[in-house]
């Protein structure tokens, strides 16, 4: 039966298919006798086989798709699956002890994962984690139940799920995942923004997807109004495939921009950028005609695996975005773990408010050598493009030089060994908390250049997580609270001869770009499938006119009064 929910529109565009619920299963086990001990050791075995045929698939797709050193994680859980020394004592449990081989499966990796997990040696605990996902796996066999993985997804359909983490998006293919809905999560969740990367349309925050959407059912999602269609008639499948039809006509019109500069109406340029996170995302970088890459999420190299990323992997991928880059500025984000971002091998002690904890440029400075070794890739990276610096979650002055000053050691220490730098590297920051919009006078004298964080600064300054749907009304990019911190920064930097750039999610959107062509910003970084909208856009803005309704806008009291002006004046 017809039914429509409305969430959060995450990612443009429209898709229509079938339902696949991505949900993790519980896997109980109970403790039966078993009289015929030969035919669950066989039982036991089939299982083993079966996860292991599955481990191999999985293997392969990773290493297409993402890369070999990711598929090695299942590579380490194929040797765990064939270990004697795990698969004999469960069937001597078996045989002995006239168990069921799941009781006999969760008993032998307990002890195995309790005895890993106490050793102060991490590859060790490494293997506690492979045993615990290998066992997972197994378990799922021998219930009969089905463990999905996003990457195994091999027909056309919209993912229905509570939420996605950052890993799940990745391994999403975008070739039969059309389109995904989640239960929680907002705009700027990293799953959308992850969705606009991978151009698939996304809603999210719907709250009810998961208890009203069956697997198979027919949805549409439209990515343009936050809107969900369950089981629709087929008049609204023809309307919505007009409407889909009507906004990739919009696109191409778009497409024919792309090699063109970006100017305004009145010949005033600002540098329109991507925020990528893998160089995997050159191509759409591309294809879309970026003129600079004003965001590179560095911390996606350190997700999805078990180890930290070495010095040289780290080189080979700063090194691969600079060149594909072919001189065009490229601003790279220094480690941002912390918040909703975290690392399975770093043991981190939990938090209260994590989003206000120890993130970003804090544990950086606090684990020095994992940030030491971030910076020489990245100097090191440096000869091979237009390489940009920037330090993320910076709060006071003294952290700024603390991390400046952990760079120039590095340099000098990699000049000292004869390696070939870059000199005309520069150095900036994210601007993301309200202390250091306020002090961006100060700032401004020693950075090279500011590049605002919306997403995060809007959720500082309305004391409002951003990843509450219960609290998303107070995520207001057009509040005048916002738009006088932006004009603050943007002033300063401007005073000092310096730029200012801003990649959060509000530099793309419809009714801020108008606003900030008048602010004077300077670089603006986005989606990459959200570029060529926005050079349409300014191109037929004058920035002059839109610095006109500056003082008007920054007077106003709320936030729905800046966009019904904006509608107005644009």
């Amino acid at each position: 039966m017809k039914q429509s929910i409305s969430g959060i529109a995450a990612s443009n565009g429209i898709a229509i298919a079938k339902a696949f619920r991505l949900e993790n299963p519980e896997l109980m086990v109970e403790q039966k006798k078993v009289d015929n001990t030969t035919s669950e050791i066989e039982r036991f075995q089939a299982a083993v086989t079966k996860a292991a045929a599955e481990l191999e698939i999985i293997k392969e797709k990773t290493a297409q798709q993402i890369s070999d050193k990711e598929a090695a994680i299942f590579g380490a859980h194929l040797l765990v699956l064939s270990d004697p020394e795990l698969v004999g004592p469960i069937k001597e449990r078996i045989n002995n002890d006239h168990i069921n081989a799941e009781f006999a499966l969760q008993e032998t990796t307990d002890m195995f994962i309790g005895m890993f997990e106490a050793m102060d040696n991490e590859y060790m605990k490494e293997r506690a984690a492979d045993i615990r996902d290998v066992r997972k796996r197994v378990l799922s066999h021998l219930l009969g139940v089905t463990i999905q993985n996003p990457s195994m997804i091999s027909e056309e359909v919209i993912v229905i799920a509570e939420d996605l983490t950052p890993s799940d998006t990745v391994q999403l293919n975008a070739e039969f995942v059309k389109g995904f809905i989640t239960d929680i999560g907002g705009r700027t969740s990293h799953s959308a923004i992850l969705a606009r990367t991978l151009e698939i349309p996304a809603v999210v925050g719907a709250q009810t997807v998961m208890s009203s959407i069956d697997n198979g059912v027919v949805v549409i999602v439209d990515g343009l109004e936050g809107l969900i269609i369950v089981d629709p008639d087929e008049v609204t499948i023809q309307a919505f495939q007009q409407k889909k039809r009507a906004y990739d006509v919009q696109k191409a019109e778009w497409a024919k921009l792309k090699d063109e500069p970006t100017v305004s109406s009145d010949g005033q340029h600002v540098e329109l950028a991507a925020n990528i996170g893998t160089p995997k995302d050159l191509t759409g970088v591309l294809e879309h005609g970026s003129e600079g890459i004003g965001l590179y999420r560095t911390e996606f190299l350190y997700m999805g695996r078990e180890t930290f990323p070495t010095e040289d992997e780290q080189f080979d991928a700063y090194t691969k975005v600079l060149k594909g880059m072919n001189g065009k500025p490229t601003v790279v984000r220094t480690l941002d773990i912390g918040g909703d971002k975290e690392l399975t091998y770093l043991d981190l002690p939990k938090e209260m408010n994590p989003f206000l904890g120890l993130r970003a440029i804090r544990l950086c400075l606090e684990m020095p050598e994992l940030f030491r070794t971030q910076l020489r890739a990245l100097l090191r990276a440096s000869v091979h493009g237009n390489l940009k610096i920037m330090f993320p979650m910076i709060a006071t002055i003294e952290e700024f030089r603390q991390a400046k000053g952990l760079l120039e050691e590095e340099k000098t220490k990699l000049l000292n060994e004869g390696v070939e730098l870059s000199d005309s590297i520069e150095v900036g920051i994210m601007v993301e908390i309200p202390s250091t919009a306020i002090l961006a006078d100060v700032f401004a004298k020693e950075v090279d250049f500011f590049s605002i964080g919306t997403n995060d600064l809007i959720q500082y300054t309305m004391a409002a997580d951003r990843m509450n749907e219960r609290v998303s009304y107070l995520y207001q990019p057009f509040n005048p609270a916002i738009l006088r911190l932006v004009k603050m920064v943007i002033d300063a930097s401007h005073r000092e001869g310096k730029w200012t750039g801003m990649c959060g999610e509000m530099a793309g959107d419809e009714i801020a770009i108008p606003i900030l062509l008048g602010l004077g910003l300077d670089e603006f970084s986005m989606s990459a499938s959200s570029l060529l909208k926005a050079r349409s856009q300014i191109s037929k803005l004058s920035k002059a006119e839109m610095a006109s309704h500056t003082e008007h806008i920054l007077a106003l009291a709320t936030s729905d009064e800046v966009e019904a002006y904006v509608k107005e004046i644009s």
